[in-house]
């Protein structure tokens, strides 16, 4: 797994719990009660890659972009007392159409490089200005705490950079 580690639960999980965790058809994520990631089955694992950067991933803003994907969160209790978090986040069983894989690595190359146009298009192995005419047709903005560069100012592949 590229910059995320995870426990693999150590004494919180019995086998029979881990099994039941990674036969989920969701992604499963969970976090102690201070927000550190203890557990995530495969899916959770690819979910977790995905929002990763260089430095592993931001636990801090971990939770609300999991809500902004469409994460179900719910508090995980013994009693009266919170033991942690539990994240379910649904992931598409196929691959989908060419145009949904396209979407899906633009997406992950932005979240990997912090919304940076020009490296996520380097990355791609496509110019800045194709980059921002996919995301336009998407009808994608940046997250409101990302400053994403500014796009191609006239649309024109041979005066953009990148």
């Amino acid at each position: 797994m590229s910059g995320t580690r995870t426990s693999s639960g150590g004494g919180l999980f019995s086998p029979l719990a881990k099994s039941l965790l990674d036969g989920f058809g969701e992604a499963v994520i969970l976090f102690d009660p201070d927000g550190r990631i203890t557990y995530a089955n495969a899916r959770g694992q690819r979910v977790l890659d995905r929002l990763s950067d260089a430095n592993g991933v931001n636990t801090r803003s971990l939770l609300p972009r999991l809500g902004r994907m469409g994460a179900r969160i719910e508090r995980v209790e013994t009693g009266t007392v919170t033991v942690g978090h539990a994240v379910y986040v649904a992931v598409p069983d196929g691959e989908g159409t060419l145009a949904d894989q396209e979407r899906r690595a633009i997406l992950e190359a932005l979240n990997a490089t912090g919304w940076r146009y020009t490296e996520t298009a380097r990355r791609l192995g496509i110019s800045r200005t194709t980059l921002w005419r996919r995301l336009r047709t998407w009808g994608i903005e940046p997250p409101p705490e990302v400053t994403a560069e500014q796009p191609p100012s006239d649309g024109d592949p041979d005066t953009a950079t990148g």
